[in-house]
């Protein structure tokens, strides 16, 4: 054998020593396995059954000033609605008053004209909503166009003479026709559990390993960077990939998340997104050899963007240009980008290709400047 093959023989040897090292620690450590296996499920379903952005049962009060059979049919649409618990009151001082003492979330009001203009034109139904929670408002405000919208369209298709206008529309949706907030919410779950598993578990244990002086004992061994590196990586990284699967197994099984990409896609960018967040944590860990300080800095640089900077819950377009313009220097926001396209519209290579090509670029990036790191505190 020639003296290369010898030293790559002997790199292999102490790497794979390394790797069944940290294997072993993983395993008499429950806080890890914990971190790794037990956190991803009760995440996904904290989040899952608990975060929702869709609004249902929305106590309201139909103001019914107008007893004859449109009005009351109306009246009956809403009641019958699953969005709505609805209670016909007679007096809109009434319904006022329900609405400061927030016994309901709004007002329908059905005027006293409202069959009579129903057949010459121009009825009117008014919606009352408190704008204290903008969003909630919207929702409620377009649940009850909606429902009038579909009244209408019941009585048109009954044959019944109405006043309406030459056009009318048809709407649809696209990669959410059942229009629930899950299928949006739980691909941005997976980011943050990704984010958990890879940036703080990884800094964590590397930082409480420099405080226990157990790092600085590899310093006199002839091991070298890279192999310091690779034996943090690989077994956290198959821990990684146990909390994905449990993470993609409750998302297809628990929350009947569309999967209409391809999941060799799903996964390989998981993957990805696994050894960015890794490389993180291990530069983290690399910079700051202190528990506590390394888990703020992690939170602050990893979790909370992956939370709200990310496009998670919020549409990145309504921030502003400066914020936005932020957002690009963060992994999550293109992870959370490829893994919505993948499982809900398909494999839709325009979108997936440029964000696989960002996470390729912030992995060089963050685990080449974790060698440069490391190689100081070795030298």
């Amino acid at each position: 054998m020639t003296p290369e093959s010898d030293r790559r023989t002997a790199g292999a040897a102490r790497i794979w020593a390394l790797v069944k090292k940290e294997g072993r620690q993983i395993l008499r450590d429950p806080s890890s396995i914990a971190v790794g296996m037990i956190l991803p499920v009760l995440l996904i379903l904290l989040f899952g059954y608990g975060l929702s952005l869709d609004v249902k049962d929305v106590p309201v009060a139909i103001v019914l000033e107008d007893t004859s059979p449109d009005a009351t049919e109306l009246a009956s649409a809403f009641q019958l609605s699953p969005s709505f618990q609805a209670r016909l009151i007679t007096s809109m001082r009434q319904a006022e008053s329900l609405l400061l003492a927030r016994k309901v979330d709004a007002i329908i009001r059905i005027p006293a004209d409202f069959s009579r203009q129903t057949r010459i034109g121009g009825a009117a139904v008014q919606i009352l909503v408190p704008g204290t929670d903008a969003n909630r408002a919207r929702i409620i405000e377009g649940y009850a166009q909606g429902g009038v919208a579909q009244w209408t369209a019941r009585r048109l298709a009954a044959g019944e003479a109405m006043a309406v206008g030459p056009v009318t529309v048809e709407d649809r949706l696209w990669f959410n026709e059942a229009n629930e907030s899950r299928y949006f919410l739980v691909p941005g779950l997976i980011v943050l559990i990704m984010t958990l598993i890879g940036a703080l578990l990884t800094a964590l244990v590397v930082a409480r390993e420099w405080e226990r002086g157990t790092l600085e004992a590899l310093f006199v061994t002839p091991v070298r960077p890279d192999e310091i590196l690779l034996s943090k990586i690989i077994p956290y990284f198959g821990l990684g990939v146990v909390g994905l699967t449990l993470c993609l197994l409750s998302a297809r099984f628990l929350f009947d998340v569309p999967f209409r990409g391809s999941l060799w896609i799903v996964t390989g960018a998981s993957l990805l997104y696994l050894i960015v967040a890794l490389g993180l944590g291990l530069l983290i860990s690399s910079a700051v050899k202190a528990q506590f300080v390394a888990g703020l800095i992690t939170v602050l640089v990893a979790f909370l963007p992956a939370l709200m900077l990310s496009g998670f819950i919020f549409d990145l377009r309504s921030l502003p240009t400066a914020v936005r313009l932020l957002t690009y220097l963060f992994p999550a926001r293109y992870y959370v980008a490829l893994l919505q396209t993948a499982l809900m519209a398909g494999d839709i290579w325009p979108d997936i290709l440029p964000n696989a090509a960002m996470l390729a670029a912030c992995a060089i990036v963050l685990l080449g400047l974790t060698r440069a790191s490391t190689k100081k505190q070795l030298a």
